[in-house]
């Protein structure tokens, strides 16, 4: 698992944004979307008083769409940025809310890497039909998500880049070959940040993930905080500041500078 049903993602730093928390958001939608398959699944969209011209589409860890994502939407709206968070289970769960009982394990143990691409295309689609429509879009995913997020380089979806917090670079879920292993048809630069002290994805995965990109040509910065664990971009884990600060800038500078000037 990655967060705790009660995390929260961290506040964006003060340079990022003006006015108080919820300042920068004109619209919070809770929204079910259709996948190429016909499959319906939840999504929630948080639209911008202001937007920059980026839009990205967030895939959630393992407990899917829940209330973290829904939060992380409207700060990225608060600097900006047309966000959408997807929900996986669509297929095995339906669209109904869910509390921290829910039993997402089972439904992660079905998902399939095809169906999270339509699933992640359907999100981008409804980014693409918003008016104005943005004019770069990236992907963002946590975990099981981070994972999610750097497959869709290679899913030709049109993406100005890809972020991936914790996303398992050698590994992956659901029929996909690892990140690592599809390389060659990533079309997109790749933001990496990942914890030193993850006990899941050991930073010498990480370092070969970084050296392949470095010698495919792909555009990317891997960024690895030598002491947080997995998860640490929680604004309920203090010691972690500092590097919750440093990825939200690293995300926000990363999307400005893929993003065309209007």
């Amino acid at each position: 698992m990655c967060f705790d049903y009660d995390a929260l993602p961290p506040d964006l730093p003060e340079a990022a944004r003006s006015g108080g928390p919820e300042s920068g958001v004109a619209l919070n939608q809770q929204l079910t979307l259709t996948s190429q398959d016909g499959t319906q699944f939840a999504a929630y969209l948080a639209r911008p008083t202001a937007p920059n011209g980026a839009g990205v589409a967030i895939l959630p860890d393992v407990r899917g769409l829940f209330r973290f994502y829904e939060a992380l939407a409207q700060r990225f709206a608060q600097a900006g940025i047309e966000a959408i968070a997807i929900d996986y289970f669509g297929r095995t769960a339906g669209v109904s809310v869910r509390d921290e009982t829910f039993e997402y394990m089972p439904h992660v143990q079905q998902t399939k890497a095809d169906q999270v691409a339509q699933d992640a295309a359907a999100a981008i689609a409804h980014l693409r039909s918003l008016s104005p429509a943005p004019r770069a879009i990236f992907t963002a995913g946590f975990c099981f998500g981070g994972s999610n997020a750097l497959q869709q380089a290679a899913n030709h979806q049109g993406l100005a880049g890809v972020i991936a917090f914790y996303g398992h670079p050698t590994a992956a879920r659901g029929g996909a070959a690892p990140a690592i292993d599809r390389i060659g048809d990533f079309t997109c630069p790749v933001l990496g940040l990942y914890g030193g002290a993850d006990k899941a994805i050991p930073v010498e995965e990480v370092q070969k993930f970084d050296n392949a990109l470095s010698a495919a040509g792909i555009e990317h910065e891997i960024v690895i905080y030598p002491d947080a664990p997995h998860s640490f971009f929680d604004k309920t884990f203090d010691t972690y500041k500092q590097e919750c600060a440093d990825a939200w800038m690293r995300m926000l500078t990363f999307i400005a500078a893929h993003t065309p000037k209007g």
